[in-house]
């Protein structure tokens, strides 16, 4: 089905993660514009609801408003200028995210072509580990793991064992 490529290899162990903290049937609200892994959620059993591509650095209305299990964000907070407001902002009481963590041999992403693709955080996972529990959350699971890409050079060599990416799932400690 979705094993064999990227981002789709992404997408299968985020989704293995995701079905090992929180029930199908669960209603969800998902951080982003209706995307291939919110279809998949959904097709997975997930109510899922998405927010509609207001700038979160400005705007939390919607995910102050949401009565729903569980917020995911899956590759978000690294997009944002002030993650903090958003993830304190949460009224659920359990959070599933991922974040790219920040590789020492190459630099944050920057899209030269799509003024939203970019990168203002690349986070160690103890910052974001941090941030979290600024914001009254307590980290009950978490998971990193690589990114190979198929081309040859130091960097895609680097990308064997690095890891690149973040999950972890959290339970709200405070309100």
């Amino acid at each position: 089905m979705y094993e064999s490529t990227y981002p789709n290899k992404r997408f299968k162990r985020t989704m293995h993660f995701l079905k090992s903290v929180l029930p199908a049937g669960s209603e969800v609200l998902d951080l982003g514009v209706p995307n291939p892994f919110s279809e998949m959620m959904h097709k997975e059993g997930y109510a899922v609801h998405n927010t509609t591509g207001e700038d979160l650095d400005l705007d939390v209305s919607g995910v102050k408003n949401a009565p729903v299990d569980a917020v995911t964000a899956f590759e978000i907070f690294e997009h944002l200028l002030s993650p903090f407001h958003v993830i304190n902002s949460i009224k659920a009481d359990k959070l599933v995210a991922s974040v790219p963590l920040k590789l020492w041999f190459s630099p944050a992403y920057r899209s030269k072509t799509d003024q939203w693709d970019r990168h203002y955080h690349e986070f160690e996972d103890w910052q974001f580990d941090w941030l979290l529990e600024k914001a009254g959350w307590t980290i009950k699971k978490r998971e990193q793991f690589t990114h190979p890409v198929k081309k040859i050079g130091v960097r895609p060599l680097l990308r064997l064992f690095t890891p690149r990416y973040y999950l972890i799932y959290a339970e709200r400690t405070s309100s």
